[in-house]
């Protein structure tokens, strides 16, 4: 029989202890692959969000703020840009488009963006991929709004259905604008970014439902906006705009997002915008626009490239990444540690067991392999079920960490890195196994034969 099959048929054997160091072994490479996957994916998640845009530019404050309320709709601005600054930089020579972004309000806990066509025609996400239309229309009345997935599967949100939209960024909010309600005009596809977890509506919508909001309601002397200015009977648009259509253009609200980005132009004319996304003609502008947005004399502003922003913010959370790996590292250790210290244990044991093995013909070196043969058995079927057992917890929280935090994570092969983490894992058992195979190895014939007293 080779040693392999004495291998097996000596843990099938003591199949109770050897099920047990295998099964922490698995928790062990489960968790350390786990860790590693999440942080690629969320890295991969993070670089993905947004592509294509050359700068950031809001109000002055620190890139990774700026970033992250801009992009990732986390934390708010410091302080808001004149609409004057957004349009006097949006006519730069070098700049090829603009995307203005406003935020501030909220609807049960999502983020309302406040922006234009424009956003639906030039953000791009994942490798230059676009927004497209789930279901509906994007707006084109003051109150409309096109909604994340996100938010239409969670709150079973459907086109033509009324929001109504909060004041502030908190998932629980006293201060409604219940007097003028927006209605769903379209919702988006899935994007994996958070894209799926905002409310878009018009800068024009955001003004006009703010333009007699004082201190927490609208002024006692002054009436609600009309019903016809919210959604005109007619079809028209309110206060007499066509926001860049024909009124005799009845098919402009089918067209996909890349071919409805005229410019809105509303009564409702915004003050002030939270930053806004660019595109220059040519990156090697970059640097040049760079300066000259943070040396802006009108107002105080910071510009940010994004992939350089979230090179800093991966040095931010680096810490907490290592901290995880190591962590990770010290648990697989631990069930490697456990592993030695049953073999070790077992040997006074199983002295007689390879005694006897000795005296039909077995030589030390046969004892020797099977008891690294045993250890690298235990520790190849930890990784492989640690593996198997990743996957199967992945599939059950792919839907939870997808609504939850937004991150897609598919199930995929393991890569190259995974590859060599499981090759050295099972690399340690072997040399694990070393240890108790040279005590073996060492015990005579006669010594396992002695009756000790």
């Amino acid at each position: 029989m080779s040693v392999v099959g004495l291998a097996i048929k000596s843990l099938r054997n003591r199949r109770f202890g050897a099920a047990l160091t295998t099964l922490s072994i698995a928790l062990a490479v489960m968790l350390l692959l786990g860790v590693e996957r999440i942080r690629s994916e969320v890295r991969t998640s993070f670089a993905s969000t947004i592509s294509g845009t050359d700068l950031i530019v809001g109000a002055r404050s620190g890139p990774v703020q700026l970033l992250l309320y801009s992009v990732f709709r986390l934390g708010d601005p410091t302080q808001s840009i004149a609409y004057a600054t957004y349009e006097d930089l949006a006519d730069h020579p070098q700049v090829a488009w603009t995307i203005p972004l406003s935020l501030g309000d909220s609807h049960r806990g999502y983020r309302v963006l406040g922006t234009t066509h424009a956003y639906f025609e030039h953000f791009r996400y994942a490798r230059e991929r676009g927004l497209e239309l789930e279901a509906g229309r994007l707006f084109s009345e003051v109150f409309d709004a096109v909604l994340g997935a996100e938010v239409a599967a969670k709150l079973d949100y459907h086109v033509g259905d009324e929001i109504v939209i909060a004041h502030g960024a908190g998932e629980v909010s006293f201060v409604e604008h219940a007097d003028k309600p927006f209605h769903v005009s379209g919702i988006l596809k899935r994007t994996g970014t958070p894209v799926d977890r905002t409310v878009h509506v018009q800068l024009s919508g955001i003004e006009a439902m703010h333009e007699d909001f004082q201190q927490g309601g609208r002024a006692r002397d002054e009436d609600p906006l009309p019903a016809r200015a919210r959604r005109p009977a007619s079809g028209g648009h309110p206060h007499g705009h066509s926001h860049g259509r024909a009124s005799g253009d009845r098919n402009a609200h089918d067209r996909s997002p890349a071919q409805s980005s005229a410019p809105e132009r509303h009564a409702h004319q915004p003050e002030k915008i939270s930053a806004f996304l660019v595109g220059l003609k040519s990156r090697s502008a970059a640097p040049a626009m760079l300066r000259m947005v943070n040396e802006y004399k009108d107002e105080p502003l910071s510009a940010i490239m994004p992939a350089v922003a979230l090179q800093d913010l991966w040095q931010l959370v680096g810490v907490a990444e290592t901290a995880l790996r190591v962590v990770s590292v010290f648990v697989l250790a631990v069930g490697l540690v456990g592993m030695l210290t049953a073999l070790l244990s077992g040997i006074e044991e199983r002295r007689r067991e390879m005694a006897v093995l000795r005296s039909v013909g077995a030589r030390p070196a046969h004892v020797f392999g099977l008891i690294v043969g045993e250890a690298g058995f235990i520790t190849f079927a930890g990784a492989l079920i640690g593996l198997v057992l990743l996957y199967l917890l992945q599939m059950a929280a792919q839907p939870l960490l997808a609504a939850q935090l937004g991150l897609f994570i598919p199930p995929a092969w393991p890569g190259w890195q995974e590859l060599g983490v499981l090759a050295a894992v099972c690399g340690a058992g072997i040399v694990i196994g070393i240890i108790p195979g040279v005590r073996i190895y060492r015990y005579s014939l006669a010594d396992g034969m002695t009756i000790r007293i």
